[in-house]
């Protein structure tokens, strides 16, 4: 009878609707989740004549995903990555140089105002100590940014390290994903789950690096990198490495089908972007620009002090040594000379002249042409690093706080469409039931109607 198999089918897709909002349910608090219905068409009559129809069928499965809201959010993802990475770093640095007790402006100010102080007695056994003792804690501060300068580069390259081991298991993950998706593709099975894992997947891997990813019409997606290298195509996956050059830096690559590519650093995206940014445009300039003052403070002073006369009318020794090669004793004051051994006069018969000595003083501002900032004097070219650096660390938090709120205006974006509503899956539950319950019922009459029908035969 139609009727019957009519409501027979009704209730059959009643029960896939039940079941699929039961699994919306059931994950409404998991990560990543995209919720899932059934897609239903009405069946055109079985045979000619006075029929309204042969029921109801479930056509699909329907996972409502939009592919462009997924592809914003993946960009949202390499932008917040890049910034985010690289603000702690940032404002380390920022307070380690803008310290007014630690860093390299007072120190300086603490060197000349001894040099100053030495000027009322030139003579002076304990203000000659003292600029010694100044140039010593001077010396020591150079030395302390210089480290922490290097230690944070060690440590993005470290991190830079971990973050392409990091991306080659999602690369894989996903590449196994391509193939168990197609699979189930071919064999009519749901790959809602495992197309979900592989979102995440690739979600992930963009806040590493930034990626274009190309849909496949087996249900495959292409994942490569903005500059167009292949991370992912079907079930392959490329393998980035990490090598280490002569100068210090660092050099990518990757291989893909027997195939190697170098890697462009610049515009990667993500955080491998955001740590090259980070070493090439603020660490290593700012590097030189500390050596290159070490350097020539320790020239100047110390071919300034060879002009005059210590104490004694011998020539006076030179105060610094210079060690580029050194990370933490680039710039030190050489323990064999002694208070006497400086050469503040400028006449040998004249130990109480200070003529040199002033000399000495104006040094501060003597203009120097630093690596990376230009022509200034010592006390401005200090200044003018930390002004810099700070300029560079707001404009990073600022585009931090862009990214931040783009990210989660996209997951947001995604979420209107794809996750589960728990006030729209209780209503489904009901409205669903209510189907289930009417084609029951349906079927219920239609006995009975057959009952009766076998009766008045009978």
């Amino acid at each position: 009878m139609s009727i019957i198999n009519n409501a027979l089918t009704g209730s059959l897709a009643a029960q896939a609707a039940l079941n699929a909002t039961s699994q919306n349910v059931a994950n409404v608090m998991t990560p990543g989740y995209t919720r899932q219905g059934v897609l239903l068409t009405a069946l055109k009559p079985a045979y000619s004549g006075l029929s309204a129809g042969s029921g109801v069928e479930v056509t699909a499965l329907t996972r409502f995903a939009d592919s462009y809201k997924s592809q914003q959010m993946w960009r949202a993802a390499s932008g917040l990555g890049q910034y985010q990475v690289a603000q702690p770093y940032l404002t380390q640095l920022e307070q380690v140089m803008g310290d007014e007790t630690a860093g390299l402006n007072s120190g300086l100010d603490a060197f000349f105002g001894a040099l100053n102080a030495a000027s009322v007695d030139p003579t002076s056994s304990p203000l000659r100590q003292q600029v010694i003792t100044a140039g010593e804690a001077l010396s020591q501060r150079f030395n302390s940014l210089n480290q922490v300068l290097a230690n944070q580069r060690a440590s993005v390259q470290q991190q830079r390290s971990t973050a392409v081991g990091q991306i080659n298991t999602l690369t894989t993950d996903v590449a196994v994903l391509n193939k168990q998706i197609a699979a189930a593709y071919a064999a009519g099975v749901n790959a809602s789950g495992l197309i979900d894992e592989r979102d995440l997947k690739i979600d992930s891997l963009a806040g590493l690096v930034g990626v274009q990813v190309v849909d496949q019409a087996d249900g495959m997606r292409s994942v490569s990198l903005r500059s167009g290298q292949p991370l992912v195509a079907g079930s392959l996956a490329a393998t980035l490495g990490v090598s280490a050059q002569v100068d210090g830096s660092q050099i990518l690559s990757v291989s893909f089908a027997k195939e190697n590519f170098k890697l462009p650093i610049k515009g990667l995206g993500g955080q491998l972007g955001g740590l090259d940014e980070l070493e090439r445009g603020v660490l290593v300039p700012t590097m030189a620009a500390v050596t290159d003052m070490a350097s020539q403070l320790s020239a100047l002073f110390n071919g300034q002090l060879a002009a005059g006369f210590a104490v004694d009318g011998s020539p006076g020794k030179p105060l610094f040594i210079f060690d580029a090669s050194s990370v933490t004793g680039m710039l030190r004051v050489d323990a064999s000379v002694s208070a006497q051994d400086l050469g503040f006069s400028s006449d040998a018969s004249l130990p109480g002249d200070s003529a040199n000595l002033k000399a000495l003083v104006a040094l501060q501002q003597t203009p120097l042409a630093v690596v990376s900032l230009g022509t200034a004097s010592l006390g401005d070219a200090v200044t003018q690093l930390v002004g810099k650096l700070g300029m560079v660390s707001q404009q990073n938090q600022t585009s931090l706080t862009t990214a931040q709120t783009v990210r989660t205006q996209s997951e947001d974006s995604w979420a209107s469409t794809s996750s589960v509503n728990q006030d729209e899956e209780a209503m489904n539950l009901v409205q669903y039931q209510q189907m289930y319950k009417s084609n029951m019922k349906v079927i219920a009459v239609a006995n009975e109607l057959f009952d009766a029908t076998l009766a008045m035969i009978g």
